[in-house]
């Protein structure tokens, strides 16, 4: 798409934006913070976790962005015997009797890796390679996966029996991890309003593959201030405890503290904040904003913690 400036893009992608939460807001009820986390995380080229208990929506509401974006889009269920073929493709032998290369699910614009720690190791570490460098090696040779790429996965946190915990270097993979709470009464009210009768609502695509990547260059060209720099970073170096800037309660209950990677998202996360908000250049209140999703699921309680009951969303709120 053609803009005349920078600013006539931002505006465009703020009603965007608009367009898609209205089509979004047809089929999913409430969680509007999440679908806005979404959204900012396809905004800046990221991948999100999404992690709740049964019944929440996780896979439609993914579902429900992806009809909105005009995307390729495909949905994986991990399970125990999930190889890491199942994901990427193999290669087989043609009726000429040479080797041809099948894609896998993986090859696609949107990937919702659905229940994604029913799976072990193995075949979770076949998306990082995908994830991080937007390509797949099979038999030696590289694909190139198309663009924009985005996994969205989801992870059920009450059920322990046959499932393999995701490594700490592919959940620092994920921009964000977004916690799904209940709804609430008068929103449960609504839902079951809505799904228990004989309509079904179409949800329009919205917004192209071109224009969402217009939009992501957009979001990086977004201009920001050292001090919101220096705040991000300052916040990250808090979480470890090995750091000169750690404060009492990161000693305390913190065994790991985030990386590199986090400051980057924090800074991404609040420019894409700040577009959708109306603004032209992210504040401390937009990198405030966006914390808790970027930092989750990059720092470690210890025991202690564990042990007084403190979570990692009550530790990160203390060092805001």
């Amino acid at each position: 798409m053609n803009y005349k400036s920078d600013v006539e893009a931002a505006e465009a992608m703020k009603v965007a934006y608009e367009k898609i939460r209205s089509e979004i807001g047809q089929v999913i009820i409430g969680q509007d913070e999440v679908i806005k986390r979404l959204l900012t995380a396809i905004f800046c080229q990221g991948h999100c976790l999404l992690v709740g208990v049964p019944g929440l929506a996780k896979t439609l509401l993914i579902q429900t962005i992806a009809s909105s974006l005009d995307l390729k889009f495909n949905r994986i269920q991990f399970t125990p015997d999930l190889m890491p073929s199942d994901i990427l493709g193999s290669e087989t032998l043609d009726q000429n009797r040479n080797f041809k290369f099948i894609q896998g699910p993986i090859f696609a614009n949107i990937i919702l890796a659905d229940e994604i720690n029913r799976t072990p190791p193995k075949t979770q570490s076949a998306l990082l390679e995908a994830m991080q460098e937007y390509s797949v090696t099979i038999a030696g040779q590289k694909h190139i996966l198309s663009r924009p790429f985005f996994v969205l996965a989801t992870q059920n946190p009450i059920e322990q029996e046959g499932t393999y915990p995701l490594p700490e270097a592919q959940l620092d993979r994920f921009m964000f991890m977004i916690q799904l709470d209940y709804p609430s009464y008068a929103e449960e009210v609504t839902i079951v309003k809505n799904t228990t009768n004989d309509v079904r609502h179409q949800v329009r695509e919205v917004i192209s593959a071109e224009e969402i990547m217009d939009f992501q260059h957009l979001v990086r060209r977004v201009p920001v201030t050292d001090h919101v720099i220096e705040y991000a970073v300052k916040l990250v170096h808090k979480t470890r405890p090995s750091s000169g800037l750690a404060n009492k309660d990161t000693a305390d209950y913190l065994e790991w503290g985030a990386g590199p990677r986090a400051s980057q998202s924090l800074i991404l996360a609040a420019k894409c904040n700040a577009l959708l908000s109306g603004k032209y250049s992210p504040d401390i209140e937009d990198v405030k904003a966006v914390a808790l999703p970027v930092l989750r699921h990059r720092i470690i309680r210890n025991f202690k913690a564990e042990a007084e009951g403190i979570s990692v969303d009550d530790i990160i709120a203390r060092l805001l």
